[in-house]
């Protein structure tokens, strides 16, 4: 995977109103305080080359799922004022997504300022992906950037339909993003090993049906092994199971077998009666007596996976082995996450809560690439196109 689209050295920017959709999803606590300013900091390279072009940035964003709604605990000046920190420049926030007054303000900015419109899910036709919003959108500006790789995956107004009105192209991060999962994709050093966890199997399917065809090991963690090991007819207790997607799960068994690929799943685990941090933690064989519930890959898979992942050339990793959340049951998300910085091969790391665990091991430096959105990376690791990516360059 190339990214086809054009990039911002195709785009005149001088003088121009540039608008730029970027993720600023940011997570906040009870007090409206930024928890992590990730997303805001991996815009920055992109702002700073538009102004450095003498183009004018006018970013769009989303918060929350306000549905279409107006809600002010999900307007954006809290992400505006830490922009203005970061970027170390005025940040003009405006209260509005659209309009003769967004425009007039756009055109009145102050020079080398960013401009920061509201909340674009205040609209009731952005996650429908309408055509005449996206006009909207597009009469406030003389290009477009897409940067928001977390958002690439929906075909929203602001994320894929401003493209089919102004000449467009990548942002620096999303060129970045699609050329990690190119590396990782269309042309890794082998081994080649992906660990997939998280709590739903038929979330990663189609994902493990993909890979199938490139990696040579899958280690298979979290809630979602499960049903692997019950496909395999093993006793899992209380543990979390899809049964409608027994069939799929020998499908894969089978096909990995087919394929000479490595599926491995948990030989042991860290079990408790109750789903609580405070509930006693025991370690279990592959067969969970009853009742109790496979919470965390148990010590010999911790150790089988992490000599799996040391020994690497590539490895890609979404989703975390266990309930993460609970420390009793994190020491298996946190050894996958040891494992990966000492790894000498490409690393490329998805989805939030392996994310978590990368900057809770203050592994950062030693990963080669986190991605900064969860769904979008899984969408191009099941071989998907990315609607945010896809219309870049289709101007009508």
């Amino acid at each position: 995977m190339a990214l086809q689209a054009p990039t911002l050295a195709d785009l005149d920017l001088e003088g121009k109103r540039v608008l730029v959709r970027v993720d600023f999803n940011v997570p906040f606590d009870d007090q409206r305080h930024i928890t992590d300013d990730t997303r805001i900091r991996a815009a920055l390279p992109t702002l700073a080359a538009i102004r450095e072009r003498g183009g004018r940035p006018v970013c769009l964003c989303h918060l929350g799922r306000p549905k279409g709604q107006v809600k002010d605990e999900l307007r954006v000046d809290p992400i505006g004022a830490r922009l203005s920190e970061l970027a170390g420049c005025e940040v003009v926030k405006l209260d509005e997504s659209t309009g003769d007054a967004v425009r007039a303000a756009i055109e009145g900015a102050p020079e080398g300022a960013i401009v920061l419109l509201e909340n674009v899910r205040f609209h009731t036709g952005e996650t429908k992906g309408d055509d005449d919003l996206a006009r909207q959108y597009a009469e406030l500006g003389d290009v477009f950037v897409n940067d928001a790789f977390g958002a690439s995956h929906r075909d929203h107004a602001s994320v894929s339909g401003i493209a089919r009105h102004l000449p467009s192209a990548a942002g620096l991060l999303l060129h970045k993003e699609v050329d990690a999962f190119g590396r990782v994709l269309n042309d890794p050093a082998r081994p080649f090993v992906a660990i997939l966890g998280g709590a739903k199997v038929s979330d990663k399917l189609q994902v493990i049906d993909n890979l199938l065809d490139r990696v040579d090991a899958v280690l298979v963690g979290g809630g979602m092994a499960y049903t692997f090991l019950a496909a395999q007819g093993h006793s899992i207790g209380g543990s979390l199971f899809e049964e409608d997607q027994l069939e799929l799960c020998k499908a894969a068994l089978a096909k990995a077998a087919e394929r000479g690929v490595e599926l491995a799943l948990p030989e042991d685990h860290v079990i408790a009666e109750r789903f609580a941090a405070d509930a006693p933690a025991e370690v279990s064989a592959v067969d969970i007596r009853d009742a109790w519930l496979g919470l965390d890959i148990g010590p010999a898979t911790r150790e089988r996976f992490a000599a799996r992942i040391r020994a690497a050339r590539t490895v890609v990793w979404n989703g975390p082995m266990g309930v993460f959340e609970m420390p009793a049951f994190r020491a298996g998300t946190e050894a996958v996450g040891a494992a990966l910085g000492e790894a000498e091969g490409y690393t490329v790391v998805g989805g939030g809560d392996s994310v978590a665990a990368i900057h809770l091991l203050e592994l950062e430096e030693a990963v080669d690439h986190i991605s900064t959105g969860g769904g979008a990376s899984l969408e191009l690791l099941e071989g998907k196109d990315l609607p945010g990516i896809s219309a870049l360059g289709t101007r009508s």
